[in-house]
């Protein structure tokens, strides 16, 4: 979809405004006008604006004074003086101050296109820049994908493939997998990448204010509209706009979305007039959405259209291998920020807990882990006690202990065993959970049935062979 620039006519003669509106405007721009130095400001608050032509002389101030406000608001977009033959002076100090160029009143129209145009392309290139400059600064630490397990290497490879298209997709995942991160990389890949990545999190805005934050309202529309207020929608247009969380989204406002994946069309709230915006859908959830459809929580119809193409993250329990090297990622991250006190490592007993351990919070749930182990560890040396506080809570979250109340006589005088004895209780109870079937033993375990054989040799009880 074509992009129109939208170009604000700063000028207090309104018959001026409108000669160039009407000129502009049958060369496809879409325009915007002023009286007003306030009203100017107003508008650039709210409104996304490609290039502005400004009045040195305005009723409420001067357009010297006015030029900085206006590029603090919006720093890429470009601005034109307009200006009397006795003001020349001042637009070429305005242009050593940000200013794009200046033309003399009466504008000669076919002059101001061509001034224009070169402005825009100037605001192009700005934009492109800072584009390539984002995608530099996200591909930090806290957005690298550890991937050294095979399920995430396959993710990441259909994540790539994905983001070549311009389909919708949508991300499915227990909470704390990073759906956002796999969100990021596919506006990163993809050919939006110079444009808006703008995340909404259904979850988090109240049902009153949500269609609000999506589409934005004009002044007066409701009370509290003490302004107009351009919504997230339209803030993502030729970008990606990220639904966080959207088997959250009220059934109110499904409806609304619906109508606008379908066209790419909306109205900001109290407002007639039909807007039309360049998107790619990217959305989240936790939650299972056929059985949010069954039980009449979530749109069908909204579950197809999102539904273009569908990515499962899988939880840290399925894949193990990134454990450590996800651990590893964490410690080298806060390092570089200068947060660390010591060389941080993990005791042997540590990392075996930690490849063991279920994670029913995910990525999130290790690395708030690892935090409070750095902060409790002596020497930066991170023992079991101090990621778990005391070892049992961890260890009965695993599926194969959560029945078993003979093993935290372990911690018999608030002592912690030895990691032999934790794993042979572990193996002895995840035996018994499935009734003593080795393959499946083995399976819950991580570990081959030949080496589940092994350890069990070495016990006393050899009776379970």
């Amino acid at each position: 979809m074509k992009h129109y620039p939208k170009i604000l006519i700063l000028d207090d003669e309104e018959a001026l405004r409108a000669i160039i509106a009407q000129r502009l405007k049958r060369k496809g721009y879409e325009i915007v006008e002023a009286g007003t130095a306030e009203e100017g400001l107003s508008l650039l608050k709210e409104t996304l604006i490609d290039t502005v032509l400004l009045d040195i002389k305005l009723p409420d101030g001067d357009g010297l004074i006015l030029l900085p406000k206006i590029k603090q608001l919006q720093p890429d977009l470009q601005v034109v003086m307009l200006t009397g033959n006795g003001t020349i002076e001042s637009a070429i100090e305005a242009m050593k101050h940000g200013a794009y160029d200046y033309l003399t009143k009466p504008c000669n129209l076919s002059e101001l296109e061509i001034t224009l145009q070169k402005a825009l392309e100037k605001r192009m290139l700005l934009l492109e820049n800072t584009g390539l400059r984002q995608v530099v600064n996200r591909q930090t630490p806290e957005l690298k994908i550890i991937a050294d397990s095979a399920p995430m290497g396959a993710l990441l490879e259909m994540t790539r493939k994905v983001a070549q298209t311009d389909t919708s997709v949508l991300i499915q995942g227990e909470s704390g997998v990073g759906k956002e991160l796999i969100a990021q990389a596919i506006h990163l890949c993809s050919s939006r990448v110079n444009h808006p990545c703008v995340p909404v999190n259904a979850g988090a805005i109240p049902e009153s204010l949500i269609e609000s934050e999506l589409f934005g309202h004009e002044k007066g529309a409701f009370t509290g509209a003490g302004t107009q207020k351009i919504g997230l929608v339209e803030m993502a247009d030729n970008g990606t706009l990220f639904l966080d969380e959207i088997g959250e989204m009220p059934l109110s406002i499904q409806v609304k979305l619906l109508r606008f994946l379908e066209s790419g069309e909306f109205r900001r709230v109290g407002d007639t007039r039909l807007r039309r915006v360049d998107v790619r859908i990217v959305a989240a959830t936790n939650r299972n959405l056929q059985q949010e459809i069954s039980q009449g929580r979530f749109r069908e119809d909204l579950f197809y259209r999102l539904n273009g193409l569908t990515l499962i993250v899988p939880p840290l329990r399925e894949r193990r291998d990134d454990i450590l090297p996800l651990v590893n990622h964490f410690l080298k991250n806060q390092s570089k920020k200068k947060l660390l006190h010591h060389d941080y490592v993990l005791l042997q007993e540590t990392q075996e807990l930690l490849l063991n351990y279920d994670f029913p919070g995910n990525v999130r749930e290790l690395f708030h882990l690892i935090e409070r182990g750095q902060i409790l560890s002596t020497g930066g040396r991170i023992a079991p006690q101090d990621i778990w506080g005391k070892l049992e809570q961890a260890l009965k979250a695993s599926p194969s202990l959560d029945s078993d109340e003979g093993f935290f006589d372990l911690f018999r005088d608030n002592r912690y065993p030895s990691l032999e004895d934790v794993e042979k209780h572990y193996i002895l109870a995840t035996l018994k959970k499935v009734k003593g079937n080795k393959t499946q033993a083995a399976n819950l375990l991580g570990i081959s049935v030949r080496n589940l054989y092994r350890k069990i040799q070495g016990y006393e009880n050899n009776d379970l062979l």
